[in-house]
């Protein structure tokens, strides 16, 4: 049995970092040179936590002007009850977007809090139902050359991983040949996927999916049509080949969203991103709705803290291993999961909580909050 600990939360601690790129990176839709990750570090009885989402600076605003206030003096162990004060109290300020990164920042915060009290590891406190957790790497952005491509997914395979994806849909005169280094550099026993980031329209889409099928054995097709576009996706997926899943599911801002595309039939799997689906307890609660669906879950990025919760989910694909996020988050903290034989996360039952622990020193010159 599960002891008690009585234990208020003290106080939120909010910072956010702006993180410059290792090289330029775009994909079918956008274009970026850096990226911010917003820390909570949550207090109670002594004890000090750590959450995150990759955000912009008006997302650790929002939690130092309002959510902050909402949830300082509630019991740290009662989460879920934080969690829909959090969401009541934001109704007027729009729900995605936004409001729903900030709620997910404190969410994981106030998670990872209540597992340090307790000195258990977060996927216990979680109830986890499995010991490792399979990934895949991302990245191949549009704007690598074929020698960095090549080296970038190449090196996945190196590290074990036997799944890895590259964005497509920027340049269709290219991607034939972006497919064809990608397949050259992983050779045939690696499972390709590839994004499109809702890049094409549902006929481009649905040529593009046979193709990439076809002539290159992709076997994961994300967002092939924009993930608002419920009705194309469906169609989408109910003219693709077979041996190939259609997914999305990243832009979910809430676990209601998860249900709507779930009632659409528009996904082969769903993706649920625990940084934007309002933390991990709307994570979880998106998760059981895809399990009633009879649908498997592919958790999207910020692997470190998604690990945890991704052990949590029975019917779990696996989880994204981001070029970005990986590459912040060993800057970031200490206590990072090593990439294992087979190509997975195995959550540590030796720490408690997420297991890390922010290296501010490293941090503080790209402070921007």
């Amino acid at each position: 049995m599960t002891r008690r600990i009585d234990a208020r939360i003290e106080k939120l601690d909010v910072t956010a970092y702006t993180i410059p790129t290792d090289f330029p990176e775009a994909d079918g839709t956008l274009s970026w040179n850096s990226t911010t990750i917003v820390v909570v570090e949550a207090t109670a009885g002594g004890v000090r936590s750590i959450g995150y989402s990759y955000a912009d600076t008006a997302t650790a605003r929002l939690i130092l002007d309002l959510l902050s206030s909402i949830v300082i003096g509630r019991d740290a162990m009662d989460v879920p009850a934080s969690w829909d004060a959090m969401v009541h109290a934001i109704r007027n300020l729009g729900r995605p977007g936004i409001v729903s990164m900030a709620i997910a920042a404190v969410d994981a915060a106030l998670w990872d809090l209540k597992a340090r009290l307790l000195d258990q590891p977060l996927a216990v406190v979680l109830d986890a139902m499995h010991d490792a957790v399979p990934v895949y790497g991302s990245g191949g952005f549009t704007s690598y050359d074929d020698e960095q491509l090549s080296r970038q997914l190449a090196g996945w395979v190196a590290e074990g991983i036997p799944r890895v994806k590259l964005k497509v849909g920027r340049d269709p005169d290219r991607d034939r040949h972006r497919l064809t280094v990608a397949r050259k550099a992983v050779g045939d026993d690696t499972q390709l996927f590839a994004d499109a980031n809702g890049a094409w329209s549902v006929r481009d889409a649905v040529e593009w999916v046979h193709i990439a099928r076809g002539e290159f054995g992709v076997r994961w097709m994300e967002e092939p049509v924009s993930s608002d576009d419920l009705r194309g996706l469906r169609l989408v997926r109910e003219q693709a080949p077979g041996g190939i899943d259609i997914a999305a599911g990243e832009y979910l801002w809430n676990p209601w969203q998860a249900e709507a595309m779930l009632q659409a039939d528009a996904v082969d799997c769903l993706q649920l991103d625990a940084t934007r689906c309002l933390g991990i307890t709307g994570f979880l609660t998106a998760a059981a709705t895809a399990d009633a669906h009879q649908v498997d879950v592919s958790a999207h990025c910020a692997p470190q803290q998604s690990a945890h919760a991704c052990a949590a989910v029975r019917r779990l694909r696996h989880l994204e291993y981001f070029h970005d996020h990986t590459r912040i988050e060993a800057m970031a903290f200490d206590g990072v999961l090593p990439v294992e034989s087979g190509g997975v996360l195995r959550p540590d039952r030796d720490r408690p909580g997420n297991g890390l622990r922010l290296r501010r020193e490293a941090l503080e010159r790209f402070r921007v909050l």
